[in-house]
């Protein structure tokens, strides 16, 4: 009987479109998970996959909505607020966009309104603001889960949900691989965090606030790999890229297509080490 798999996609904003590599080269392998962990795009990666969507899919529908400025400008306007009491809704919030709204506008129709609806069984993770706590939703309506995990301090609002002030998952748990544990024989985990670069510039303010972040969900997931780790841990090289930089999905994909072999070549020594101990 072949092994099982699972896998965790990490957080990481537009660099998280890196993901689509690994999971380009899962369907290569006839690879399908059995249980899947998202944080932040993470989750909305994960959402695909476990909607039945191959990596082939994903990468058409990224590039269809991401690869001009107009098709972007377009869903943005559909996210708009319907009117002045929307718009006013919980006050005035001066550069925070509603996410919910947004990921209504951008996701594809195929992602389905429940967890139980999905293909493969899911976990998408969120930060309980004032409970100071890991948020993790498994069942019940997803957008609303999906948005919690994806609502970046400051960028966008926070989601409420059952009565929890809820932002972006990453903070807690930004590759959430320890919540596969048990579910599959091989676990996979993609960590597209990155970190600050040298560069010829100063760091602006939004770039240290950013970098300062990128650091804190390091040392979580530094922490965390000594309590448990991965069958296998992916890191693309996309560290020179913004947390917010989403139209550049071709110079994304360009920088981090040898993801696609690495994880061919990972899988296949994770399967001969399982040989060997049979």
């Amino acid at each position: 009987m072949s092994p099982t798999f699972s896998i965790a996609f990490g957080g990481g904003g537009a660099r998280g479109l890196a993901h689509i590599h690994v999971i380009e080269a899962l369907d290569e392998l006839g690879i399908k998970p059995v249980a899947i962990a998202g944080s932040s795009i993470g989750a909305l990666m994960g959402a695909g996959v476990a909607s039945g969507m191959s990596g082939r899919d994903i990468h058409d529908y990224a590039r269809s909505i991401l690869g001009t400025r107009a098709q972007v400008a377009s869903r943005m306007w559909r996210a708009r607020p319907g009117t002045l009491a929307e718009a006013m809704e919980g006050g005035l919030r001066l550069g925070q966009f509603n996410v919910e709204r947004i990921l209504k506008a951008f996701l594809p129709e195929i992602v389905p309104a429940s967890f139980e609806e999905l293909k493969i069984p899911l976990k998408v993770t969120a930060t309980d603001y004032f409970g100071h706590k890991l948020a993790v939703f498994d069942s019940g309506e997803l957008r609303s889960a999906l948005a919690a995990s994806a609502a970046i301090p400051a960028v966008f609002r926070p989601v409420v949900r059952d009565g929890r002030v809820l932002i972006d998952g990453g903070i807690y748990n930004p590759v959430p691989f320890d919540l596969l544990e048990g579910a599959a024989d091989i676990t996979i985990a993609v960590d597209v965090v990155g970190g600050p670069e040298e560069g010829s510039k100063r760091p602006t303010s939004i770039d240290l606030m950013f970098g300062a972040t990128q650091l804190l969900m390091q040392s979580i997931i530094a922490n965390k790999l000594t309590q448990c780790s991965p069958d296998i841990l992916i890191r693309p090289p996309v560290s020179r890229f913004r947390v917010l930089d989403f139209m550049k999905i071709d110079a994304v994909m360009a920088e981090t297509v040898a993801v696609k072999d690495e994880v061919k070549r990972a899988v296949e020594t994770a399967l001969e080490a399982r040989r060997e101990r049979a």
